[in-house]
C-alpha cells in the first residue's frame, strides 16, 4: 500500500469536524480516541503523539550572551536566552555540536543549506545538498497525518548566487531531496488553509463557520471538560482567522497591493504581513494549531534567512538589515536576538497550556532552535542549540550539555536522537552513526 493510500485510510478514520470543503482535526480529548494509528485498538490509540518542531534564526547570536550555566531551575542563562527562563526545567542547552561540511565554504550559504542534513553542498550555482532531518522523518511517518510536514517561513527565499554558492542554501533549511528545497510557505493565510481546507474551490469562508454544525453535534457526546477544551480550541482558530484577515485589511501586503480602498475579499490568500511581529506570531500560532490538531507532527519554522534583510522597527532597530547587524555585538543586536527567542518562548507557552492526559503538548513535543553559526562572524566551529519539551516523556529537561571536547560532536548525532523519539531509527544520518545518549 502506497503512502497516499495509507494516508487516506488512516486519516479518514480519525475524528474530524467537517463542513463543505473543510475539515478540522480535533485536539486530544478524554472522551474520544483521536490519536495514534487507527489499526491499534488498545488504549495506546488515545496516547498523544510526539511532535518535532525546528526553529531557525539566521546569522547566529551575540558573542558574549549566548550561554548557560548550571542545571534545572538553578540554571543561569545569558541575556539572549532570558525569554526562556520560565522553561529552564524543560530545557536542554547544548554546546559544542558542529557540522564538518559547513566549514568548507565559510560563508552563509555554505553553512545553512546543509544545517539539517550534514551533507556536502555543491558550489558554482548548482543545487545539491541532502534530505533534511524534518523531511526524512516526514517521509517515514507523514502518512499518519493530514500533512506529512509543515514548512513555514517569515522571510521569502532568495534565488540569487553569493560567492559561488546558491542563495537558496541560505534561505532553505528544509530539503525534501538533495536537489529539492521543500516549498516554503510565507503567507499565513495559505499556511492556515493547509491545516483545514480540503478543496481549493471552497472559497474564503470562515473555517469555523463551515464546521460549526458538526461541532454542535459533537458537544452532545463528550464530557464537560472536553466541551471546555473544544470551545478553547475553536476560539483559538477563530482568533488566528481574525488576525489573518486584519493583516490584510490594514493593507500590510508585500509584493502585491490591492487597488481598492479595502480588499474585496474576506481574507486575502496572498497577504504577506509587513509587520514582522504579527507575521511571526501568526506563524507560531499556526505551528501550535498544527500540533494541537495532529494535522502534522513535524513543523519547521524559519524565522528569517541566513544573510537576511529583515528590519525591526518595533525594537527601534530600523537603520540596518539583520545580516549587517549580526556583524556587531551591540545592544541592538541583543534586542533582535531576544526577539527571536521570544518566539520560541511563545510557542512553548502555548503548547504547555494544552493538556493532553497526564502531560502537556510541550511535554509531548521537542522544539529545537538553532542557527548555522554561533556568531555573525561566520563562526561555525560550534553551533548554538537549545531545546524545549519532553519528547513524549523521553527527554530529561534542565540539562546543560557540553560536547566541545568530544571528538564525536556531530550535529547529526542530535538528529539521530530526535528521530529516535519519533520512532524513526536509521543506522546513520549525515556524518553520524550514533545518537547523543543524553538527549
Amino acid at each position: 500500500m502506497s503512502n497516499m493510500r495509507k494516508n487516506r485510510h488512516q486519516f479518514s478514520r480519525r475524528k474530524m469536524l467537517r463542513g463543505i470543503g473543510v475539515s478540522m482535526a480535533l485536539p486530544w480529548m478524554e472522551s474520544l480516541r483521536v490519536w495514534g494509528d487507527v489499526k491499534l485498538e488498545s488504549k495506546q490509540s488515545s496516547k498523544a503523539p510526539t511532535r518535532m518542531g525546528i526553529l531557525f534564526s539566521g546569522c547566529g547570536f551575540h558573542t558574549h550572551e549566548w550561554w548557560a550555566k548550571g542545571e534545572g531551575k538553578e540554571m543561569q542563562l545569558g541575556k539572549v536566552l532570558n525569554p526562556l527562563e520560565d522553561f529552564r526545567e524543560k530545557m536542554v542547552f547544548i554546546r559544542g555540536l558542529y557540522n564538518a561540511e559547513a566549514l568548507k565554504g565559510n560563508i552563509h550559504s555554505s553553512q545553512t543549506g546543509n544545517l539539517l542534513s550534514g551533507a556536502p553542498l555543491a558550489p558554482g550555482g548548482r543545487i545539491k545538498s541532502g534530505t533534511s532531518v524534518d523531511q526524512f522523518v516526514a517521509q517515514e511517518i507523514g502518512h499518519r497525518t493530514k500533512l506529512p510536514s509543515l514548512v513555514l517561513g517569515c522571510e521569502k527565499a532568495n534565488p540569487s548566487v553569493h560567492k559561488d554558492y546558491s542563495m537558496l542554501y541560505s534561505s532553505h533549511i528544509s530539503w525534501s531531496s538533495p536537489t529539492t528545497p521543500t516549498p516554503l510557505e510565507v503567507y499565513p493565510a495559505l499556511a492556515f488553509d493547509q491545516l483545514f481546507k480540503d478543496k481549493s474551490q471552497a472559497g474564503d469562508a470562515s473555517v469555523l463557520d463551515a464546521v460549526l454544525q458538526d461541532a454542535k453535534g459533537l458537544r452532545k457526546g463528550i464530557s464537560r471538560l472536553d466541551q471546555q477544551k473544544l470551545d478553547e480550541y475553536l476560539n483559538s482558530v477563530r482568533e488566528v482567522e481574525k488576525r489573518i484577515e486584519s493583516a490584510g485589511k490594514r493593507g500590510e501586503i508585500q509584493g502585491w497591493r490591492p487597488t481598492l480602498t479595502a480588499p474585496n475579499m474576506k481574507r486575502p490568500k496572498d497577504g504577506y504581513p509587513q509587520d514582522i511581529v504579527e507575521h511571526m506570531r501568526l506563524m507560531s500560532d499556526i505551528m501550535v494549531l498544527a500540533f494541537q490538531t495532529d494535522s502534522t507532527r513535524i513543523c519547521t519554522l524559519k524565522l528569517n534567512n541566513d544573510h537576511g534583510t529583515l528590519r525591526f522597527p518595533h525594537l527601534g532597530v530600523d537603520y540596518m538589515i539583520h545580516h549587517l547587524l549580526s556583524h556587531s555585538d551591540t545592544d541592538d543586536w541583543l534586542k533582535v536576538n531576544q526577539f527571536f527567542l521570544e518566539q520560541m518562548a511563545y510557542i512553548a507557552s502555548k503548547l504547555d497550556s494544552i493538556q493532553e492526559g497526564d502531560r502537556t503538548a510541550l511535554d509531548n513535543s521537542m522544539i529545537m532552535l538553532c542557527s548555522s553559526m554561533l556568531t555573525g562572524t561566520h563562526n561555525a566551529n560550534q553551533l548554538p542549540v537549545v531545546m524545549l519539551g519532553g519528547g513524549g516523556g523521553r527527554i530529561k529537561g534542565g540539562q546543560n550539555l557540553d560536547y566541545l571536547g568530544n571528538k564525536d560532536r556531530q550535529m547529526c548525532r542530535l538528529f539521530l536522537s530526535m528521530m529516535d523519539k519519533m520512532d524513526v531509527r536509521p543506522k546513520t544520518f549525515g556524518d553520524a552513526d550514533k545518537p547523543l545518549n543524553e538527549v
